[in-house]
């Protein structure tokens, strides 16, 4: 394997964590709009914090999706035509959330408001838990040609290990956007995103607990790489109790690293514990290689000086927008915005 493709690998792994950690908070956030809220106010208020953000982090998930398509397109093309179900499912509820801001903002009536909130709500839901169960599915052996043509079957997407996959990400990405919430907001929202986070971190105990079976029993990490699995198994599990204990302290800077690293620590899990595969088939035979599903030396040496010129200043961007409007608003300010908007 050459240092390029392994690179690549990595690099498409990186942008897959930063979207999770970007767009996981975004996600988060739009399930609080219902666990959270209890009016349209408050609603509105906990959308703000993340409009100038949500759009943009996006383009994380485009850019890796594009970075597979073109280092290993191989693996693009079995993925995305095996698991196309899945995929599609996640696009329809990409434009349902995406639409739900402008929709439901500029709705004139209170119902037409409230159905579009509802929209970006249950976007919010199914996006983790949709990808949650991809992440899992991509890991399972599952029925393949040489050619790399996947048939999967109901049971290859949907059993033990994908739901959990699915309920744990939901869960990261709920407890990401409490804690984003909790870092935007004053008084009374910030109180409730904190006591809520810190509530629901029982939950996660259990959910980690049956996680860990169903990948020792489905996959075949415990036997190909049980070293790292074990260490990336702990690390999930010390970021949760370390986000609690900071949550329940009101270290509100130490909770949100502490679920951003969960969810970096997970797409670790699913990028070492393929290695160095990038899909695995029922048939050993039948599993994709890195080197095999790999672009020429040529293709990933050109994508590599546009990777070193453009992703240093997209991420500087990105800090830059994230810094700049890292304000907090209080329910009472907002509604003054409010009123005021009325008012014009």
């Amino acid at each position: 394997m050459s240092i390029l493709q392994l690179l690549w690998y990595s690099v498409i792994g990186l942008l897959f964590a930063l979207f999770l950690i970007l767009d996981g908070a975004d996600f988060g956030v739009g399930m609080a709009t219902r666990f959270l809220c209890y009016n349209d106010t408050e609603r509105g208020l906990v959308l703000r914090t993340i409009g100038a953000h949500w759009n943009g982090n996006e383009v994380f998930l485009v850019t890796a999706g594009g970075a597979m398509f073109a280092s290993i397109p191989l693996w693009y093309a079995s993925l995305f035509s095996g698991f196309y179900i899945v995929l599609f499912l996640i696009l329809i509820a990409l434009i349902f959330r995406g639409v739900s801001f402008e929709f439901s903002e500029n709705a004139e009536t209170k119902q037409g408001k409230n159905r579009w909130m509802w929209a970006n709500f249950f976007g919010s839901l199914f996006l983790p838990f949709l990808f949650g169960i991809l992440f899992m599915d991509m890991i399972q052996p599952v029925p393949m040609d040489s050619q790399g043509n996947i048939f999967a079957s109901f049971w290859n997407v949907i059993n033990p290990l994908s739901l959990l996959g699915g309920i744990a990400l939901t869960a990261i990405c709920l407890y990401q956007g409490l804690h984003y919430i909790s870092l935007h907001t004053t008084g009374l929202i910030e109180y409730k995103s904190e006591r809520l986070a810190d509530n629901l971190y029982w939950a996660a105990y259990p959910v980690e607990v049956l996680l860990v079976v169903a990948l020792y029993f489905q996959t075949n990490f415990f036997e190909r790489h049980l070293y790292s699995t074990l260490i990336l198994l702990v690390l999930i599990v010390a970021m949760t109790v370390w986000g609690q204990i900071a949550s329940a302290k009101d270290h509100e800077w130490q909770a949100y690293f502490a679920s951003s690293l969960s969810l970096v620590f997970i797409v670790m899990l699913v990028f070492v514990g393929l290695f160095p595969y990038v899909l695995i088939a029922e048939n050993p035979a039948h599993s994709i290689l890195i080197t095999q599903a790999s672009s020429t030396p040529y293709t990933l040496t050109a994508m590599t000086i546009a990777l070193v010129i453009l992703l240093p200043i997209m991420l500087a961007y990105f800090i830059w927008s994230y810094i700049y409007l890292s304000g907090r608003i209080s329910l009472q300010e907002y509604e003054k915005m409010e009123k005021q908007d009325e008012s014009y």
